[in-house]
C-alpha cells in the first residue's frame, strides 16, 4: 500500500540518515535534534486530547530544506489519548514555505484500531495530512496553514441509509501574527458536516473557526547558562463552547 510504504520510508530514512551522521566530521552541526515538551493538557487544533498532562518527545533529522521526523503525545491518565506521528516536509522560499505530509496515528484499544501496520481505511488508527504552510519572516511574522486529511481515520461522509460514503476530506486553515510579546491565532474548520444525516466533523460540525487564541512566552533561568522555555495558551473553541488555559515547558 502507497500509506504503508510512506511509513515504512520515513523510518527508513531516518536509519539512512542515522548511519551518514556518524560518517560525517566532528566540525559539522549535528543534523539531529531531540526535544521533549510537557503540556498541562494537549489541545491542538481546539480540540482536547485526553483531559490531562501530556508529555511530547520528539526526534527530527533535518538536511538543507528537508526534514524528516517523529514527534507524539502520550497523556497520563493511562490509557487515555496516545499519538505518534511520522512526517515528512521540504522548505523553500527562504524558509518562507513549507510543504508537509504527516502520518498522524492514534491507536485505540477499545476499538481495535491500534495495529500500526493496519492502513485498511476503515479499521486503521492513521490520518495522513496533506499541507502547505506560509512561514513568514523577520520583517513579516505573518504565518498561515492549510491542511487537509487525504486518508485514513478522518471523519465519514454517510449515504442517506446511514451508510459511509466515504471520508470528508476535513480541512484546516489557520492564521497566525507574532508581536514583541505575544502569539495570536486564529483557526477554523473548512469541511461542513451533514448533521441531517447523523453525520460528525473532524475538527467541528460546522463551518468557521474552532481555535482561537494567544501565547505568551518566556525563558525560566535556571543557571548563568542555561534556561527552560515556558509558553501559557489561551485557547478558545468556539464552536465547542470550550476555554483551555494550557502551559508548556520545552526541554
Amino acid at each position: 500500500m502507497k500509506q504503508k510504504s510512506l511509513a515504512i520510508l520515513i523510518l527508513a530514512i531516518l536509519s539512512l540518515t542515522s548511519v551518514s551522521s556518524f560518517a560525517q566530521t566532528e566540525s559539522k552541526e549535528n543534523p539531529f535534534s531531540i526535544s521533549l515538551d510537557i503540556a498541562s493538557r494537549y489541545v491542538w487544533r481546539g480540540t482536547d486530547f485526553g483531559g490531562s498532562p501530556s508529555l511530547q518527545p520528539g526526534l527530527e533529522y533535518s538536511f538543507k530544506g528537508l526534514t524528516v521526523g517523529s514527534w507524539g503525545a502520550f497523556t497520563t491518565n493511562l490509557p487515555g489519548a496516545q499519538e505518534l506521528d511520522l512526517y515528512i516536509g521540504y522548505t523553500f522560499l527562504n524558509d518562507m514555505i513549507s510543504l508537509t505530509v504527516t502520518d498522524y496515528f492514534f491507536p485505540d484499544e477499545t476499538i481495535g484500531n491500534d495495529h500500526y501496520f493496519d492502513y485498511r481505511e476503515d479499521f486503521t488508527g492513521h490520518i495522513f495530512e496533506a499541507a502547505l504552510s506560509f512561514n513568514g519572516s523577520e520583517d513579516l511574522p505573518l504565518g498561515f496553514l492549510i491542511a487537509s486529511n487525504v486518508y485514513g481515520a478522518d471523519a465519514k461522509r454517510l449515504n442517506d441509509d446511514g451508510s459511509v460514503a466515504g471520508n470528508q476530506f476535513s480541512s484546516y486553515a489557520e492564521l497566525s501574527y507574532s508581536f514583541k510579546f505575544i502569539d495570536v491565532f486564529a483557526g477554523a474548520n473548512l469541511t461542513a458536516a451533514d448533521t441531517d444525516k447523523g453525520e460528525s466533523g473532524f475538527y467541528g460540525d460546522n463551518l468557521g473557526f474552532v481555535n482561537i487564541g494567544c501565547t505568551v512566552s518566556k525563558d525560566i533561568k535556571i543557571t548563568e547558562a542555561f534556561s527552560l522555555p515556558l509558553s501559557v495558551s489561551l485557547i478558545n473553541n468556539p464552536q465547542s463552547e470550550k476555554v483551555f488555559l494550557v502551559a508548556t515547558m520545552s526541554f
